[in-house]
């Protein structure tokens, strides 16, 4: 399948491309020939003239949603400064596995990775670097908890430990393999669903939302909440 059919393209123009990836595809090539495939390399294979790493951000594997990409070196640099000045507005669907008591909060947690048993994140209020992610109930039933998550920091698995950790929301996502009781094959019901940043070269304020399959339900003002 080439890049062209594989990818769904939100936008594009000279400078960027905002795509809606598929769990199951890397964001950028990681080690080795069977690793090469990503959503970065497909990309380049669209467009001849971009640059060798264009992800200005990356998503988990397992994790669907929208991507921002930068076509050229200053396209690239000008994304990056935005998500490390945490000036772009990231917003997450997931499904959890249990009701969740309360309607919103934020959640708080250190944690680190487990060099036994990579990539596996675990909480440590010592040496963890802090993660934090606000979190809004978007609906409940036969069990499951379908909520709204914006993360304030760009930890490792941060959406899904905060999801899954006693000291979180204590109901890991569905079809989470590490956290969770997901079984190989299973979908990770995580979705990157809204995505807002500045356009590098007019300045422009550009947002893109993205409705997965398992939400279920008519979102109306969600995403401004």
């Amino acid at each position: 399948m080439s890049g062209q059919e594989a990818l769904d393209i939100r936008y594009r123009d000279q400078e960027i491309v905002v795509v809606d990836k598929p769990g199951g595809l890397l964001a950028v090539p990681g080690r080795g020939p069977d690793k090469r495939d990503s959503v970065a390399s497909r990309v380049r294979a669209l467009v001849p003239q971009c640059i060798e790493q264009p992800a200005a951000h990356r998503l988990d594997m397992d994790t669907s949603g929208l991507m921002v990409l930068g076509l050229t070196r200053e396209a690239h640099a000008h994304l990056s400064r935005q998500f490390a000045e945490r000036r772009v507005d990231k917003r997450y669907l997931a499904l959890l596995d249990g009701m969740v008591t309360g309607e919103a909060g934020e959640i708080a947690l250190r944690f680190r990775l487990d060099p036994e048993n990579r990539p596996y994140q675990v909480y440590d209020p010592v040496q963890g670097k802090l993660g934090i992610s606000r979190w809004r109930k978007i609906e409940a039933r036969d069990g499951r908890t379908l909520v709204l998550f914006t993360p304030l920091t760009g930890r490792t698995h941060q959406l899904r430990l905060h999801a899954g950790h006693p000291l979180g929301l204590g109901s890991p996502i569905v079809g989470d393999r590490l956290y969770g009781t997901g079984r190989p094959g299973e979908r990770l019901f995580l979705h990157a669903t809204w995505l807002r940043f500045d356009h590098p070269a007019t300045g422009q304020r550009l947002t893109f939302a993205s409705f997965p399959s398992f939400a279920g339900v008519q979102l109306a003002d969600w995403s401004e909440s």
